[in-house]
């Protein structure tokens, strides 16, 4: 007999008489949700392990890693489905960036114009919800200085497609 077998019966509940409280119910819809320190937890522990893994391809690596890995690590809970995509963010640039007014003839898009766009969107989940660019604008220049690589654009011409990609994801 086996510790499963001990389980007194009558202490088991039927799922259908617990409150939505003792199913942690999201606030919004009601419905059971996941547990926000353990989403959090999630989050942050899949974090490190993105910018881990990401660190092996340098500062940009980095980065993108970090919010790769906050997907991952919150996956059962609500901080995934919040999250960015970062896959999904690069290939809409990719397609999209030279439509943007401040693009100019010459940028590659790997070496100049990605880098800009990340700090964006991959520094954006950082913040609260509400947080405009503008008032975190020298965190995120800092940022851009360490994973613009080989990029030829300053902050000044970064900032914009920046600003493009945080607007995105906000």
């Amino acid at each position: 007999m086996n510790d499963r077998d001990n389980i007194d019966r009558h202490e088991v509940k039927d799922m259908s008489d617990e409150s939505k409280d003792e199913l942690n119910a999201d606030a919004i819809t009601g419905e059971p949700g996941s547990h926000p320190v353990g989403t959090t937890v999630g989050g942050v522990g899949g974090a490190v392990a993105g910018v881990a893994i990401g660190s092996m391809a340098g500062p940009l690596g980095t980065l993108i890693g970090g919010a790769v890995g906050a997907i991952a690590g919150g996956g059962a809970g609500h901080a995934s489905a919040e999250a960015i995509d970062p896959t999904r963010e690069e290939a809409y640039w990719r397609a999209e960036h030279t439509n943007a007014d401040y693009h100019k003839e010459g940028y590659d898009f790997d070496r100049d114009m990605h880098p800009a766009y990340a700090v964006g969107y991959a520094n954006r989940g950082h913040y609260p919800a509400d947080a405009r660019f503008e008032d975190h604008e020298a965190d995120l220049e800092r940022s851009w200085n360490e994973v613009k690589g080989e990029s030829r654009m300053e902050w000044k011409d970064a900032r914009r497609a920046s600003h493009d990609a945080w607007t995105r994801v906000s």
